[in-house]
C-alpha cells in the first residue's frame, strides 16, 4: 500500500493481450491520473542509460543495435524462450522501473491528483503492487489474446504463445485482485463494467477523505 496522505494508486494489470488499455481510457475519463509501466519501461532503457548498460553486461552486445539502443526483437527472442534469463533481464530493469513509477506517484500528488491508476502489465511480478491499495484484472480468452498479440506485435503464433507462457495463469489473478474484468471484444460492455469500477472506487475514496477529515476535526 502506498504512503503518499491523500492518495489512492489502483493497480491494473492483467494477461498480455487481454486489452487493459481500453479500461485504462475509461479511467481516464472518470478524473483518473493515468501511469503507464510500458511507458516508463522504454524510458528506463533509453540510450545511454544506466540500465542499458546492466542489460548489454549481462546479454552482450547482441541485444543492442549500431545506433546503440536496445533491440527489442533479439532481446525478446533470448528471454521469451528462456524463463531463467527472463527473471535475470526482471532482476535488471524492475528496479529502475519501480524507482521512477514512485517519483511519478509522488509528482501527481504534488500536481493535486489523488486518485492515481497504475497501467503497469508486470504489477505482481515487479511488486509494485506494493503501491496500490486496489488491483484490477483484465482477462480474455486465450485465443483472443493470441490473435490480438499476433496482430499488435507482428508475431508468429509461436512467438506470442511463448509470450503468454511467460506470464502468470489467470487463476492467480483472480486471487490476487480485488475486481476482475473480461474482455473478449464486447466493447460496450467493458465500457460500461470500467465505469462502474470507477465510480466505485471514487465513491470509496470520498468516503475515505470525508472519514479522515471528520476524524480529524
Amino acid at each position: 500500500m502506498n504512503s503518499l496522505n491523500g492518495v489512492m494508486v489502483v493497480g491494473l494489470t492483467g494477461q498480455t493481450g487481454a486489452g487493459k488499455s481500453t479500461v485504462s481510457k475509461i479511467f481516464s475519463a472518470n478524473g483518473f491520473a493515468v501511469i503507464n509501466a510500458d511507458n516508463i519501461a522504454r524510458k528506463v532503457v533509453e540510450k545511454g542509460s544506466k540500465c542499458l548498460d546492466e542489460i548489454e553486461d549481462m546479454f552482450g552486445s547482441k541485444v543492442i543495435t549500431d545506433e546503440k539502443t536496445l533491440d527489442r526483437k533479439a532481446l525478446a527472442a533470448i528471454v521469451f524462450s528462456d524463463k531463467t534469463k527472463l527473471e535475470t533481464l526482471n532482476t535488471i530493469v524492475y528496479p529502475y522501473i519501480t524507482g521512477e513509477i514512485l517519483r511519478r506517484i509522488r509528482e501527481c500528488s504534488d500536481n493535486g491528483d489523488k486518485l492515481i491508476l497504475l497501467d503497469a502489465p508486470t504489477l505482481f511480478e515487479s511488486r509494485a503492487d506494493d503501491f496500490c491499495e486496489i488491483i484490477i484484472s483484465v482477462l480474455a480468452d486465450p485465443d483472443i489474446r493470441r490473435e490480438r498479440i499476433i496482430i499488435r506485435d507482428g508475431l508468429t503464433v509461436e512467438q506470442a504463445q511463448k509470450r503468454m507462457n511467460s506470464q502468470l495463469d489467470e487463476d492467480f489473478f483472480k486471487t490476487h485482485s480485488d475486481y476482475i474484468i473480461h474482455n473478449n471484444g464486447e466493447i460496450a460492455t467493458v465500457n460500461e463494467i470500467s465505469k462502474e469500477v470507477s465510480d466505485k472506487i471514487r465513491e470509496l475514496y470520498s468516503s475515505r477523505e470525508n472519514t479522515e477529515l471528520k476524524c480529524c476535526n
